[in-house]
């Protein structure tokens, strides 16, 4: 591709494909890098999606991307299953690279390649993912309804899902290696005067026991050393997030955690021409439908960007 792109957007889930919604309808030809493995983003691994606006019995979270990749794709966008591996946005003209060799040339670049949840690490917390394994309880808590749950954590999101869960959970176990919380004083002492909650201090999950759900936890004790079992039916993993940034460090300015920095009130970022949306520059809300709304906000700042720089 020797012409010169108008827009180009790397990666979809709801913030990429909003993006690709927006900008095809305004004529912009967007090419949208989906990602090879990673297309249609984290929903991929949720089951139902009772919160977004609109679907009153709830959608399963492929099943939404599915949808928003259609109606991107019917506008026009030009969808590609691959990866990005390189870019260079210093300059006024854009240079990517994707998985299979070809170089790309764009004007703008919207940038919505999310976040990873951590996880622990262990096979069978793969193997159990939307079985009892889940790294969102804004999502999959309502499923737990009077059953005893795990979360793995010692922030303040893992205080914040604990207490979540207490809504719907008979018990929450919080499960920390260390002896104290990292999260914030006001956040620690919620999750101590919650009735709910069990702290187990000095403990890390070394397996998700079960064979086609999680049944059990395997735990050990980071001071004696002591392996033990414990029944539990959910594991909720809130060890942080990772955005997935790793093709614009050292480009683009990012905070302290790793996100990307966009002017206030807009999805612009450092470099001129460059725009980021979705959990990429979200360390704060993290839902589906804030994504959809970066992302309808980055095609608009990028259209605008182009006319006024005269480029579309």
């Amino acid at each position: 591709m020797s012409e010169v792109e108008n827009l180009v957007i790397v990666g979809s889930g709801p913030a990429g494909y909003t993006a690709a919604i927006y900008a095809a309808r305004a004529q912009l030809n967007p090419i949208i890098y989906e990602g090879s493995v990673t297309a249609g983003g984290a929903l991929m691994n949720t089951t139902e999606v009772e919160n977004f606006p609109g679907f009153v019995d709830g959608i399963m979270g492929p099943d939404l991307m599915d949808a928003m990749r259609k109606q991107a794709k019917r506008f026009g966008a030009n969808l590609i299953t691959d990866d990005i591996v390189e870019m260079d946005l210093s300059g006024p003209v854009k240079v990517l690279k994707d998985g299979s060799g070809n170089t790309i040339k764009a004007n703008s670049v919207i940038l919505a390649m999310g976040s990873a949840y951590r996880e622990i690490g262990l096979e069978n917390e793969k193997r159990l993912s939307g079985r009892g394994v889940s790294w969102c309880a804004t999502c999959d808590g309502f499923f737990f309804r009077d059953q005893v749950i795990a979360v793995v954590g010692g922030g303040d999101s893992a205080v914040e899902e604990a207490t979540f869960l207490t809504k719907f959970a008979s018990k929450v176990v919080l499960i920390h290696r260390r002896d104290s919380l990292r999260a914030s004083k006001i956040m620690a002492e919620r999750a101590f005067a919650n009735p709910k909650i069990e702290m187990l201090w000095n403990t890390e999950v070394i397996d998700v026991l079960g064979a086609d759900k999680v049944e059990a936890l395997s735990l050990k004790n980071t001071v004696t050393g002591e392996v033990s079992k414990r029944d539990f039916t959910g594991l909720f993993v809130a060890i942080g997030h990772d955005p997935r940034n790793e093709l614009v460090k050292g480009q683009i300015t990012l905070d302290a955690e790793g996100y990307v920095v966009v002017e206030n009130g807009s999805t612009r970022t450092n470099l001129t021409g460059v725009f980021a949306c979705g959990d990429v520059q979200d360390s704060t809300y993290r839902q589906a439908v804030t994504a959809a709304g970066t992302g309808c906000m980055a095609a608009l700042d990028a259209e605008r960007w182009l006319a006024a720089n005269h480029l579309h």
